[in-house]
This record gives structure tokens, sequence and C-alpha cells, in this order.
């Protein structure tokens, strides 16, 4: 005989409240109160949460970027010993002990954003990443001698300045509280469509593109990466969610969803690395980095919307604060990456005083770039004139012959 489920449903004292929450026994909401309403003040629990899952999106960030610049010095290492780089294939990287000090603080970095997804929405743990590229922009240009000039800092800034806004607006309720929940949401139409054309572009561009063009292209490889990234967040979020149902008494070890989530995690992960690796091991992880976050950031971005319907529990005013501070993070990127060459510092910058000895100077250049100028307007006029009046000479000579 089927075991009963019993129903809790919690009606507040106030009437004036319509927060209603429908609980089953196994401690799975049904009918969370964030869904049916959008004014509702986020409970000590869920505030509780969101800051436990900043701190780890923070920390996370920080193993994160660091372990971009031991991977770099360990590939850097074995390009010097004339061994086959991993940009061509190569898999000597798996012998070198600074590349498995990058590999060990990615992994501390990861399981830091894997809890933080367990306890906070996506929309808020993935544009953190931005902390990621701030820490590896530094420790390239001190560690590895690449350059971060004047303009790179300001980008770092408007990083962390456009991360700091997508923080403040961001929701602060969970969105999903059980694998059941999870599961419904997974086979709707909207998540299917973006699954199978994620899947499709991947397969296209492991078997097609990156063998011919990824090694002129970083967008490939990146893309590669980025595509199935947004797959493993949100595998972890569930998994996340499955482990906290699991510690609260309600073990989800028999459920075949949680293992199947767990084999789609680890396919994705072992597939990034090895794309990602590429990336950074021919070119620049200075573009690497800031393109990979964009990339990456966009698609996690897009499927948690899709799968979650987070922006239907935002207001209007946190929606346009979210997408102005991943534009803020854009051009922070940008600025990071398309200006990194120009050797820009304040100390070349025009002085803010006028230098009056170098004033009669300035006048004669004035007059001689004046000149100039007229000679060169009116160059081509008097070649002409010249070259007509050979012409005529010439045709005078003729006919006296």
């Amino acid at each position: 005989m089927a075991k009963d489920t019993i129903f809790v449903i919690q009606v507040p004292v106030n009437l004036s409240d319509t927060n209603v929450t429908i609980t089953r026994t196994d401690n799975t909401t049904l009918l969370p109160a964030h869904n049916m309403t959008t004014d509702r003040e986020p409970t000590p629990e869920e505030m509780r949460d969101f800051y436990i899952g900043l701190l780890l999106a923070i920390s996370s960030s920080i193993f994160i970027g660091s372990s971009f610049i031991f991977k770099k010095k360990g590939l850097l290492r074995l390009a010097r010993n004339s061994s086959v780089r991993a940009g061509q294939g190569g898999y000597g990287y798996l012998k070198e002990w600074l590349w498995w000090a990058g590999m060990i603080l990615m992994i501390v970095g990861e399981l830091a954003n894997f809890a933080a997804y367990a306890f906070a929405p996506a929309t808020l743990v993935t544009p953190l990443g931005a902390l990621s590229v701030l820490v590896s922009a530094i420790l390239a240009s001190r560690v590895l001698g690449e350059v971060l000039n004047l303009l790179g800092k300001v980008g770092c800034l408007l990083c962390i300045l456009g991360s700091t806004v997508m923080v403040i607006h961001a929701p602060k309720e969970q969105e999903v509280s059980s694998i059941d929940q999870l599961k419904t949401m997974v086979i709707q139409p909207g998540f299917l469509v973006y699954a199978s054309l994620i899947i499709i572009m991947c397969l296209v561009l492991i078997f097609h593109t990156a063998p011919r063009y990824g090694q002129k292209n970083v967008i490939i490889f990146i893309t590669i990466c980025s595509g199935l990234g947004s797959f493993t967040v949100m595998g972890c979020k569930g998994i996340g969610v499955a482990l906290k149902q699991t510690f609260a008494g309600y073990s989800q070890f028999t459920n075949w969803v949680f293992y199947l989530l767990l084999v789609v995690v680890g396919s994705c992960i072992i597939i990034q690395l090895n794309y990602l690796n590429r990336a950074l091991d021919t070119f620049n992880t200075a573009v690497v980095t800031p393109i990979y976050y964009v990339f990456f950031t966009s698609l996690v971005m897009v499927a948690s919307l899709i799968l979650f319907k987070e922006w239907g529990t935002m207001k209007t005013q946190d929606i346009i604060g979210d997408l102005c501070g991943f534009l803020t993070i854009i051009c922070g990127i940008f600025l990071l990456n398309a200006f990194k060459e120009f050797n820009i510092s304040l100390r070349n910058l025009p002085s803010m005083k006028k230098d009056t000895s170098n004033m009669s100077n300035s006048s004669n250049s004035m007059a001689h770039c004046n000149d100039r100028d007229y000679l060169l307007d009116n160059g081509p006029v008097e070649s002409q004139r010249n070259e007509v009046m050979v012409t005529d000479y010439h045709d005078d000579l003729e006919e006296v012959h």
C-alpha cells in the first residue's frame, strides 16, 4: 500500500499577508511563496543563504583566478622543454607539478563555487566570476610579466563595480528547493530547445571547426567551454539542492536524477578543461580569461533564466540594474583586453598645467605646420602646372622640327 503524503499548509496570522507556503512531509516546497508574489521581503533564512553563497562565490573567484597563473606557468615550462604543446593536442602537462598546483586551486575554487550555487541564485554567483578576471590579470602582470596598463586597471575597477551592482539587484530568494521540482523544470520546452542548440553547436565546433581554425581564433575553444559550462552550472545547482535535501534528512541517493546530474557535470568538466588548456596554451592569458568570462557568464545567465525563470520574481528596476551591472562588467573586460598592448600610464598622460617656456616654440611649430599643410595642399596644383608647361614646350619643339 502506498504511503500517504501529508501536506502542511502554512497560513500567516496576519491575513493581509498573502504569502502561503504548501510543503510536503519530505521537505519539498510545492508552492513557494516567492512564486505567488514578487513584492515580499526575503526571509532571514534566505538572507543567510544569500550571504553564505556570496562569500563562497568570492573565495571561489580568488582560487580560480590564481589557478590560471599556475597552469599557465606549467604550460610555459612544458613548451620550453620542447614537448608537444597542449594547443597541439599534447598531454605532457599532466607531468608538470605547476599545472597540477593550478589544477588543485581550480578544484578548490570550483567546489566553493559549487557550494555557492546550492545557497544562492545563479544570477548572483556567476557574475562574481569577474573577480577571477581581476585576480588573474593582476597576477599575470606580476608573475608572468604580461602587461596591465592604466586602462587595464580601470577595466578591473569596472568589473568590480559591475559585479557589485549585480549583487545588489540579484534575487535573494531560492528558485528551486527539490530535485523533483528541478526535474519538472528541465523537461520544459524552452530549456529542451536551449539544450539541443548548445549540444549541436558544441559538436560542430569540436569535430569540424576546432581542428581547422582552433589555432587561429580564440572564440572557438572558449565557445565550447562556455556552452558546456552552462550545463555544468545547472547540474551543480541540482546536485547542491539534492545534497541540501539529504543533509536535512531526506536522502536523494536513491534518486536516479542525482546520478544523471553527476554524469553530466563530470563529462562537461572534463571536456571544458581540455579545451580551456588548449586556449591558454595557444593564446595570451589576458585574452583568454576575459573573453571566457563574458561568454561563460552570458550563457549561464541565459540558461538560468530559461530554466529557473529568475526574472519572474524580480522587480523591473532590479532587472534593469542586473543588466546594467553586466554591461558594466563587459565594458571593463573590453578595456582590460583591447588596449593591453598600449603603454598607457599616469606618467605619460598629458600634463594638466601648460608649460609657458614652450609657448613660443609651440607657435613656431604651428606656423611650420601651417606652411607644410599649405605646401601639401597646393603641391599637386603646382606640379600639374609645371607638367602643362613642359608639355607645351615639347609641342613647340615638334612644330619647329
